[in-house]
């Protein structure tokens, strides 16, 4: 321990400052951060803000998802011949475009589950809900604007040591 008033070194036990006499105080590890229950109430706002984008991004994108991908279908499943005019389809009668399709449901699906958890975690305050939000993020990186815009403001308010503090104290 040292003074407060001159820095001097103090020993265990000493009441008063042998230098200049100040009496030595005993202070709390938390209130040694001024502001800390401020910077708490702050942090848990701004992850709460985070945790409802997130749903709102995973609920956007597994509709505008579905209704992407539900045009998709119909256009490879040769749903459309009334309008090509017969049966001249450009792609044929190949399997492959609908693998393809069903892979893309199920990323589509993926992606909706994890920002839902992401959010879902962020908005319970869970240990987990950190590191799924981290990892949601890191794949929305390249689904640019929104998903990079999500992804950065995730990456911003959740990685660091500040923040993994403040975090852990939620």
């Amino acid at each position: 321990m040292y003074c407060s008033g001159c820095g001097v070194g103090l020993a265990p036990g000493q009441t008063f400052c042998p230098q200049c006499g100040r009496p030595v105080v005993m202070v709390a590890a938390t209130a040694g951060i001024p502001g800390y229950e401020l910077q708490l109430h702050n942090y848990s706002g701004q992850v709460r803000a985070l945790s409802i984008v997130w749903f709102i991004y995973a609920a956007l994108g597994l509709a505008l998802g579905t209704m992407g991908l539900a045009f998709a279908n119909a256009a490879i499943s040769h749903h459309w011949n009334w309008w090509m005019h017969g049966n001249d389809w450009p792609l044929g009668h190949n399997w492959f475009p609908l693998v393809w399709l069903r892979f893309a449901w199920v990323i589509l699906l993926f992606r909706a589950a994890l920002a839902f958890a992401a959010g879902w975690g962020l908005r319970e305050h869970a240990p987990w809900g950190r590191i799924v939000a981290i990892i949601a993020a890191v794949i929305n990186l390249i689904h640019f604007p929104f998903g990079t815009a999500v992804a950065i403001w995730t990456m911003v308010m959740l990685l660091g040591y500040r923040n993994s503090t403040l975090y852990e104290q939620l």
